[in-house]
């Protein structure tokens, strides 16, 4: 449906958010931790996008590896879908390989799914459809 946000890795989320909210002229409007990722975030509206700030709570994070081996910078993009179920099977029809068999729960009340890089050119692609509860 259009871009959701875009990921950027963090070493510290405080800082980060510092030097969003000067680059951006606004402060975060939420932070949330994510468990099941062993992330903490922080998300900052611009204009219809969001930008997510995520900073690694233990070493085995994909975050932490992702910072270990290219730096702090652009983690992720990712893409409102209406229904994840189905983008998914499609997804795998036209061969692309999903890092997940099922959505899983994310940060910001979202079903989150991930393209492997190695399918989309080199960017990490995140699904993201609202949970509505």
């Amino acid at each position: 449906m259009h871009v959701e946000h875009i990921g950027i890795a963090v070493k510290n989320c405080q800082d980060a958010n510092q030097l969003f909210a000067k680059l951006l002229g606004a402060e975060p409007y939420k932070a949330e931790n994510v468990e099941s990722e062993a992330v903490n975030t922080s998300f900052f509206h611009v204009g219809n996008t969001k930008i997510e700030l995520l900073e690694a709570t233990a070493e085995h994070s994909a975050i932490a590896k992702f910072i270990e081996k290219k730096g702090e910078g652009i983690h992720h993009i990712a893409f409102e879908v209406e229904d994840i179920h189905a983008e998914m099977e499609r997804l795998k029809a036209e061969g692309f390989q999903l890092l997940n068999e099922a959505p899983k729960r994310g940060a910001d009340n979202k079903l989150v799914c991930f393209v492997h890089p190695k399918s989309a050119n080199g960017v990490l692609v995140e699904l993201c459809q609202e949970i509505k509860e």
